[in-house]
């Protein structure tokens, strides 16, 4: 069987992530953990095939992704792109914001993490993402 979720080779480096939060990482992590949005449970550092995304929800196949000054590099912007192109070729919907805009606006955050909940079963058009005041703050 190939596991792709959770592989074990990743494992000490996950809990390391998890143990070293960042700032906006621990701050976001307070509002998503014991399933306080929207019902939906929250896993944080969680992997999917070699790749550790900050926090997944299993349930609605949903990565969010918090970055800061080092992602605006050419490499760290190049692996991004990889790792949300095999994401999204799992099946996997990823979802960015930086991390000033968890301390700046944490309800447009949350807002817009809860907008991508039923994503697989809807089809969303970019007009409609704008008119709900959705952005994608890695583009």
């Amino acid at each position: 069987m190939n596991r792709t979720h959770t592989k074990p080779r990743l494992r000490q480096r996950r809990r390391k992530l998890r143990r070293h939060l960042t700032p906006a990482e621990a701050t976001l992590w307070t509002y998503l953990k014991n399933s306080k949005l929207g019902g939906r449970k929250f896993r944080r550092q969680y992997s999917i095939g070699s790749f550790i995304v900050d926090f997944y929800c299993v349930e609605e196949w949903l990565a969010v992704e918090l970055d800061g000054e080092v992602h605006r590099y050419d490499k760290a912007l190049e692996y991004d792109a990889r790792r949300t192109s095999y994401l999204n070729s799992a099946g996997v919907k990823v979802i960015w914001f930086e991390n000033v805009i968890v301390f700046d606006d944490i309800e447009f955050v949350l807002g817009n993490i809860e907008f991508w909940f039923g994503w697989k079963e809807r089809s969303t058009t970019p007009s409609a993402e704008a008119a709900a005041g959705v952005v994608d703050h890695k583009s």
